[in-house]
């Protein structure tokens, strides 16, 4: 795939590369754009990259895939990952910080599913406000969590209504965490997720853990 025609951003200082992609519902697939904006961020032919999506733990296909190749010039690692919805696809790659993308189209909540994805407080906040804002601001919230849980990947079994990220409107797009749980782990301060502009009715994020 060609991804000169798509918009490409860079997060502050964090090295990280966001392409976003609106290629209607006929488009290149999700594992192609992250091929081709992975392999022209690190100067090697597409068809060179090489993703495992099985989890390195338990082997199961789920959070962001690990990159095989390339590697950076002193043999690091790349991170990288990308979601898709309603025809637009966001990729992420870098090599200083474990990376998730999410991507939700705004749609009505239903309350068993809000109980499930959002914490008490996010649904209390969410309640407050206007119904015309209401489901893009749910949107942008679960596209916040599902970058964080892409990008921390294996994990036992943790129900994102635990989870509480800050609200949408009040940090800029700029969130946090700001109610954890143990199996984040110590570092869930220094965690950051990125909102990303995207057409349409949709929201996208990115989630960037701490350096290793």
């Amino acid at each position: 795939m060609d991804t000169a025609s798509a918009d490409v951003v860079e997060l502050g200082e964090s090295g990280v590369r966001v392409l976003v992609a609106a290629l209607g519902r006929r488009g290149a697939g999700v594992d192609s754009v992250l091929r081709a904006h992975l392999a022209a961020s690190a100067g090697v032919p597409a068809d060179d990259v090489e993703l495992d999506h099985a989890c390195p733990v338990c082997g199961v296909r789920h959070g962001s895939p690990v990159v095989r190749y390339p590697t950076t010039p002193s043999g690091g690692p790349w991170f990288a990952d990308a979601a898709t919805v309603a025809g637009v696809v966001v990729a992420a790659v870098g090599t200083r910080h474990p990376v998730g993308v999410g991507v939700e189209a705004a749609a009505d909540g239903a309350p068993i599913l809000d109980a499930a994805a959002l914490h008490p407080e996010e649904r209390e906040r969410l309640a407050e406000l206007d119904a015309s804002a209401r489901a893009l601001v749910r949107a942008q919230l679960w596209a916040r969590k599902s970058a964080l849980l892409r990008a921390v990947g294996h994990l036992e079994v943790v129900e994102p209504s635990r989870i509480a990220v800050t609200m949408p409107g009040d940090d800029h797009g700029d969130a946090r965490i700001s109610r954890s749980v143990p199996e984040l782990g110590s570092r869930w301060e220094d965690v950051r997720i990125t909102d990303v502009a995207v057409p349409g009715r949709v929201a996208a994020s990115v989630a960037l853990l701490p350096r290793r």
